[in-house]
């Protein structure tokens, strides 16, 4: 029912079958029944049996398993099973790391589950949000995240913040009469309160019209399910490569079984010695290695509170040029913090221990004015006793920043409270710019509230200051009241102008004294106090965050809703830009896409922009050339966050349809993390450019060995057994330690790297064909010494190859560490250490365990032998050091 905001409350409850006390338990639970839990479901996440089948999807992986049935067909029982286990092996190492990636979201979701209160047979009761049914009424207040669309039956000073909905920055003024219009927009219903929104001022009262994916926010959870997920870069290229690689193994080995058919040798033979070509040829564990190097990265990023909800997106983050960052929770504490305190005749610096005092004279004009804000205030604040120094405070920011900065001296709002209670109210509305209480003493009042202690009421009023000052006939110096002059109203507005360009935001205070004779408008000829200036202070860390960008090539750019003075202060606070002129949303409306470009390579602050704004500056800095990362955390940030390269969800504040959006999520809110986060993307990103080199040089060797051996007698080099076993080890095994390689020294002061180059530049590939050559001739040189045509049955010369292959490959994945420190320390990555090891003792026992080596289908070696085989294996160490050497003598 559309038309909710138009009914009165008895058509209302009428129509919900509900009433003034509320709904019964045994209704609620037939209507939880029929409507569902009230939760937005994901309808994006994957079973568990299609996680596993995708596993085994890949170009590569199906080539295998033809391979592998068609052996069986030709009774290679042994090497069909082989094979067959080691796909499974690899597809169940993918389907892992998914599976638990896609858990770990899915706890984040259920991290809290916030209690509603509920109005239910007339009696008020908490409960879990999940259990709330459409009749249910509501009870809530500042603070509270509406749980539900609710229909509103009372208000009182209700403002809600709906940002998240529909994109409104401001909190919005709600009522609770109906509104006899048609067709109106959301924002306009202001007698409905929508799921996932906060109430940041007031309280009131709904009746539950919609639960669950019924709600207006389920309704865009829908739509942004709808959305597909494209590939990275580096996965596309990944794809083609594989497609590639298998496409030249299936034609090599049907260039062999065609020429060996032609050369008369027995078709099974040659069938046998054409899968070994493509089983040489395919890298059978690039997609399990992969999948497990993202994983592993995004385990530790876990660590560093970012999670990773879309694994290939690891990579791109070592890609990221731009990090558009929003500044509330993210650049600054999410806290308003009082920093000075502007009195007619003293300017009193705030610190983190208090307020800085200088004399008597200066605390007792301090504490009243600290008391008037603390008086005239909506907030509330809970001190622990048990816990000195920490406070639970709930209502709007800057009323809170109010009353910490009063506890600070001691003056509490339920201490005032007890002795001067307040007897009335104007409400502060968006015209005025102001809100004032009036307080009468019923008892002895404070030393700094003496003069008033005799007074019928008193008022106290707060609000923008020049709203304040124009209410004013006096203003409060030495204790005493003078007229407010011309040149007080100067040096007012002088102050208030200085702490403003300091990004300051800054309220006005002021007081009168009621007598019967006054009553008749009570915001009129005040005594004006002075000002108060809060900002919501940096983050300490974020300032080395973003210097760190900087050496990094990434451009740190604020987007905020926030007042442009105040964002080009924290700007410039944390380094953003030595002089940042903040980009205002209204500019952002005048100018045209071309000039939009031409602005964003040189803004680093945009301030007072909607969520709209931020999807027009993604799109301008991606069309000219850069990887965007982007924060946010409203429903409205969804395209945003889709569109960017990297999206980036707020794990605290951010809604659910933001995080299911997005790539990545902080479950700090902090800056520093989306900076470490991208430090791990490009560690994760060398680690898997470091493997795909390893993998392809050393099947470049393995597939010469079997297309050459054929020259010199030996026809099938290697089987698709052995070939097998030395994937496993080296794909597997070693690949997988050289993916969990930490950062190198000075990784954060390399330039990012080019999407669009893919993942090796031609150099790679040059290394990549003279160390798979390097392999392939060291391995024939000692297969041709040692095969004898004389004594066919008798196979050193394939042993000897397959150790000599096998040996290889652990110098190559040595050779290929970290430029930044010795490749044989052990310390900088046991996890290496300990599967070098375990690669060469594997290599050896299958040589010499008898069970294995008639398995494989190998002789044992003399001690000699395999000596010989493990010196001629570490030659491609050598090989490997000399481009070593010259690239760092590139680099000086």
């Amino acid at each position: 029912m559309e038309s909710w905001y138009a009914s009165t409350t008895e058509e209302l409850l009428m129509a919900l079958h509900s009433s003034a006390k509320g709904i019964s338990e045994e209704e609620a639970n037939l209507r939880l029944q029929q409507y569902g839990a009230n939760k937005l479901t994901d309808s994006k996440r994957k079973s568990p049996l299609k996680m596993l089948f995708q596993q085994f999807t890949e170009v590569m992986v199906l080539i295998l398993i033809a391979a592998a049935l068609l052996s069986l067909f030709l009774g290679k029982s042994t090497e069909a099973i082989a094979i067959l286990a080691i796909v499974l092996l690899f597809g169940l190492l993918g389907f892992f790391q998914e599976y638990q990636a896609e858990n770990a979201m899915a706890a984040l979701n259920q991290m809290v589950v916030p209690t509603v209160r509920v109005r239910r047979n007339g009696i008020v009761r908490e409960l879990p949000a999940t259990e709330l049914v459409p009749g249910d009424i509501v009870e809530f207040e500042a603070g509270n995240v509406i749980p539900a669309d609710l229909r509103l039956l009372e208000s009182f000073n209700l403002k809600i913040q709906e940002a998240a909905l529909t994109g409104e920055s401001e909190p919005v003024d709600k009522i609770s009469e109906p509104i006899i219009e048609e067709n109106l927009p959301l924002g306009d219903r202001t007698n409905l309160a929508y799921m996932g929104t906060i109430v940041s001022y007031g309280r009131g009262t709904g009746l539950t019209v919609a639960t669950g994916m019924a709600t207006e926010l389920g309704k865009i959870a829908n739509l942004i399910s709808a959305v597909k997920n494209t590939k990275t870069p580096l996965q596309e290229k990944l794809d083609k490569l594989g497609k590639l690689l298998a496409l030249v193994g299936v034609i090599a080995a049907l260039v062999i079984f065609m020429a060996g058919i032609i050369k008369g040798e027995a078709w099974p033979e040659m069938f046998l010695t054409a899968v070994s070509v493509a089983v040489a040829v395919i890298p059978e564990g690039l997609p399990a290695v992969v999948t497990i190097t993202l994983a592993i990265g995004g385990q530790r990023m876990l660590k560093r509170n970012a999670l990773i909800r879309k694994l290939p997106a690891v990579e791109t983050l070592g890609s990221v040029t731009v990090i558009c960052s929003d500044k509330t929770g993210t650049l600054t504490q999410n806290k308003m913090t009082v920093t000075v305190v502007d009195l007619p005749e003293y300017t009193i610096p705030f610190k983190s221990s208090g307020l800085e005092i200088v004399n008597q004279p200066t605390a007792a004009a301090l504490d009243f004015a600290l008391a008037a804000s603390v008086l005239c205030n909506d907030a509330t604040l809970e001190v622990d006793t048990n816990n000195p120094g920490s406070e639970k405070v709930l209502g709007d920011p800057t009323e809170t920043a109010l009353l910490v900065a009063g506890a600070k001296r001691n003056i509490y709002k339920q201490d005032l409270y007890q002795t001067f209670p307040r007897v009335n109210e104007i409400p502060f509305d968006s015209v005025r710019k102001r809100m004032s209480t009036i307080h009468c003493a019923t008892g002895n009042l404070p030393a700094y509230l003496s003069f008033v202690q005799n007074a019928d009421r008193v008022v106290f009023t707060k609000g923008a200051p020049d709203s304040v000052i124009a209410i004013c006939e006096c203003i409060w110096v030495n204790n005493n009241r003078v007229p407010l002059t011309d040149e007080w109203k100067e040096k007012v507005k002088q102050a208030n102008t200085r702490l403003a360009q300091q990004g300051i935001r800054v309220l006005g205070f002021a007081f009168r004294v009621l007598n019967e004779e006054n009553t008749t408008d009570p915001e009129k000829a005040l005594t004006f106090i002075g000002l108060m200036g809060m900002i919501d202070p940096p983050r300490l860390e974020v300032k080395a965050a973003v210097a760190k960008c900087k050496a990094a090539g990434i451009r740190p750019v604020m987007i905020t809703g926030d007042h442009p003075l105040t964002a080009a202060a924290i700007a410039i606070a944390l380094k953003f830009d030595p002089q940042p002129e903040a980009v205002s949303g209204e500019m952002l409306q005048k100018i045209n896409e071309n000039e939009l470009q031409t602005l964003s390579a040189k803004t680093a602050v945009y301030a007072r922009v909607s969520p709209e704004d931020k999807l027009k500056i993604v799109e301008a800095l991606q069309k000219t050339g850069h990887v965007v990362a982007m924060t946010g955390d409203g429903v409205n940030d969804s395209p945003a966050l889709k569109k960017a390269d990297i999206g980036v969800a707020m794990g605290i504040t951010g809604t659910d349809v933001a995080k299911e959006a997005a790539d990545m999520v902080l479950l700090d809110d902090n800056f520093s993390t989306i900076v470490a986060a991208v430090e791990e993307g490009r560690v994760i990103f060398t680690n898997l450019r470091r493997f795909i080199k390893f993998s392809l040089a050393g099947n470049i060797g393995k597939v010469i060995i079997m297309l050459l051996a054929p020259f010199f007698g030996m026809t099938i080099a290697l089987r698709p057994l052995q070939l097998l076993w030395l994937n496993l080890l080296t794909d597997g095994l070693l690949g997988l330690g050289l993916g969990t390689e930490p950062a190198e020294e000075g990784i954060m002061n390399r330039p990012p790297r080019n999407p669009e180059k893919g993942a090796l530049s031609k150099t790679d590939f040059l290394q990549l064909g003279t160390v798979g050559i390097a392999i392939a001739a060291i391995t024939l040189s000692l297969a041709v010494f040692y095969y004898n045509p004389q004594q066919p049955e008798d196979l050193t010369w394939q042993t000897m190859i397959f150790a000599t292959v096998g040996f290889a490959q652990v110098f190559q994945a040595i050779a290929l560490r970290s430029f930044a420190y010795s490749p044989f320390s052990l310390f900088t990555n046991p996890l290496m250490t300990m599967v070098v090891i375990s690669t060469i003792l594997l290599q050896v026992a299958v040589i010499y365990i008898p069970f294995m080596k008639s398995f494989f289908g190998l002789v044992p070696l003399p001690a000699k032998d395999l000596l010989i085989s493990l010196v001629a294996g570490s030659i491609i160490f050598l090989v490997i050091a000399l481009d070593r050497k010259r690239h760092r003598r590139k680099l000086a």
